[in-house]
């Protein structure tokens, strides 16, 4: 059988490959230092990690569970939201559990997009926006976030591309996440005020994807800030960054109740309720002091810096700025783009980083370098970049 036309112009996901292409450098006995995926290398809480192994010895907790999650689970991710974000939330009419917010971005793709509407992308951005919108039969539109512009939305750009939407495209869905992947961006009032005004005026239903917002940013903040659950906003938001809890695959979708409703029409028929024991270990995750957070970022913080020294020996140019899990930079005079300096440093130097180009043209000249790796990883990863000849005389005298 052929495949579905559907999947014409939907590759493999990036890394997917890539990391096949680093075990096998790896079995050929290179030793690559990966810095370039997102996925936290520290545990959860230990707290976390005993409820979930407590209540998967109790009996009555392996069966089915409800597509809308523990009521238990519910509850603490509006508490969650109170507290950090001063968002009131009604937890049975408001909050979506996911199988992490990946999960979220295809499922609203396929719940309100029509073969032929208009869907907007962020340039640079997350691919699966574009994956999860090409799958639905989306007419896709990326608007360019420029690094003069601070990696903001153009307004009127946007507004003169929804002017020129052809006839019989009623739905207009447009994707943005602050703080920015892969930018690292953070976000301010004024912007989300202006998304929020924005999506309003234009009949947009704006999805405001949000799982960084704790990493590295002082005041964690939400879309949902502005005016509350509304008609015209979805956010969705995650543990796996804030909480290490990548592989638990823990998200949320947080919308008015028809949103979540309409959305549940389509997930219940694609998936079950997940893990009872992972909710419950989920909610206690939600319920952590601020010193947990304190403490994840006080990490990030020292890996940073010795990413930002690397990238300074590099003659790399970035931000001291950015949110998030990675740093943004652009690559050094002489160099093609990221994916030439990637390269150079893979097989010359063993070392693997994430060219910008695959987040969008936009990101051709960038790269972007995971924190999630030991800080003696970073440093280890410098002194090959070094032996290998890719430093700047003038930055090391």
């Amino acid at each position: 059988m052929k495949t579905a036309n559907r999947l014409e112009g939907i590759g493999e996901y990036y890394f997917s490959k890539k990391l096949r292409e680093i075990e096998d450098l790896n079995r050929e006995g290179k030793n690559i230092i990966s810095l370039g995926i997102g996925s936290p290398d520290q545990a959860p809480h230990p707290k976390v990690i005993r409820v979930l192994n407590e209540e998967s010895k109790k009996a009555g907790t392996h069966a089915y569970q409800s597509y809308k999650g523990s009521p238990i689970l519910r509850k603490a991710m509006a508490g969650w939201y109170k507290e950090w974000y001063d968002v009131n939330l009604n937890p049975d009419l408001e909050i979506l559990p996911l199988a992490g917010s990946k999960e979220g971005i295809m499922h609203i793709c396929m719940t309100y997009v029509n073969p032929g509407d208009l869907v907007l992308i962020p340039n640079p951005g997350y691919p699966t926006y574009q994956s999860a919108a090409k799958l639905a039969g989306a007419n896709l539109v990326a608007y360019e976030l420029k690094e003069e512009n601070n990696w903001l939305p153009d307004f009127a750009e946007l507004k003169r591309i929804i002017q020129m939407k052809q006839a019989g495209q009623e739905s207009v869905l447009m994707f943005v996440n602050y703080p920015q992947m892969p930018t690292g961006q953070l976000p301010t009032k004024k912007l989300f005020e202006e998304l929020v005004l924005f999506a309003k005026e234009n009949h947009v239903l704006l999805v405001h994807d949000n799982p960084y917002s704790f990493i590295l940013n002082d005041e964690p903040m939400s879309i949902l800030q502005v005016e509350g659950i509304c008609d015209h906003i979805i956010e969705l938001n995650s543990l796996s960054k804030s909480h290490n809890m990548a592989g638990w695959r823990v998200g949320m979708m947080i919308a008015k109740s028809k949103h979540i409703e309409n959305v549940l029409r389509f997930k219940s028929n694609m998936d079950s309720g997940m893990f009872l024991p992972l909710q419950l270990a989920a909610a206690t995750a939600l319920s952590l002091p601020a010193s947990w957070y304190e403490e994840v970022n006080k990490l990030y913080r020292i890996r940073k810096n010795a990413v930002e020294i690397m990238l300074n020996g590099m003659g790399c140019r970035f931000s001291n700025k950015q949110g998030g899990l990675f740093v943004w930079a652009k690559v050094p005079d002489g160099i093609d783009d990221g994916y030439a300096l990637s390269d150079l440093l893979l097989y010359n130097a063993n070392v693997f980083i994430t060219p910008g180009g695959i987040f969008g043209s936009a990101g051709n000249n960038f790269i972007r370098v995971s924190l999630c790796a030991s800080e003696e990883k970073i440093i280890e990863s410098f002194d090959r970049i070094k032996k290998a000849g890719f430093i700047k005389p003038k930055q090391h005298v």
